[in-house]
Parts: structure tokens; C-alpha cells; sequence
């Protein structure tokens, strides 16, 4: 799969995700959608520079939840269309949702 067809399979999921979010009654705002390639913002090899990772800011009745478990359920079903879940990170990610490419994660 080409990377323009994975960012293509990546928007697709995240549109799902936001739907189903909205669903279960949360607010969905993004936060970092992208960065350049050579933005020095991150790591060299960040899925974001890619365009197959996103963080979202959520909230709910109005409140912003901005912590991991806060983004639980929507992390798992995330991870139930094949994503990963930045809330099972070593350094949890609770917002951070992105695609593997290429082997990385």
C-alpha cells in the first residue's frame, strides 16, 4: 500500500472515529492534525510529519477531558479499526491517534 492510500485508509478511520464519538455523545476539536517534514516539533520520525497521526481534544457536556483514561474508549475503538492508541504508549498519549506505516507505530 502506498502511503497516499494509507493516509487515504487513515482519514477514512478518523472520520469514523469522530462520528462514533459523536455518537456516545463527546465533542471532538482537533488538536495536532500534522506537521511538516521538517518542522523540528517532534520526533524525526513522527506519523504526524506522515499525515497518519492525530491528536484530538474531547469533551464532553462542555468540559474538556484531557486525560488518558478520559480518551479510553474512544482509544479502543480506535484500536478496533486497526489504529494505535497513544494511551498504551510507554509515555501514554491519551489524545494521540495514529496508523502504522511502514512498521512504525
Amino acid at each position: 500500500m502506498t502511503l497516499r492510500e494509507k493516509q487515504s485508509e487513515f482519514a477514512l478511520a478518523v472520520a469514523q472515529l469522530i462520528l462514533w464519538a459523536h455518537h456516545e455523545g463527546y465533542e471532538v476539536t482537533f488538536g495536532h492534525a500534522t506537521r511538516c517534514p521538517e518542522c523540528p516539533v517532534g520526533s524525526p520520525s513522527s506519523l504526524h510529519k506522515s499525515r497518519l497521526a492525530i491528536d484530538l481534544n474531547l469533551f464532553r457536556n462542555g468540559h474538556y477531558l484531557k486525560t488518558t483514561e478520559d480518551h479510553r474508549p474512544l482509544g479502543e475503538f480506535w484500536e478496533s479499526l486497526g489504529g494505535a492508541w497513544g494511551g498504551r504508549f510507554s509515555n501514554p498519549d491519551g489524545n494521540h491517534y495514529s496508523f502504522p506505516h511502514d512498521g512504525r507505530m
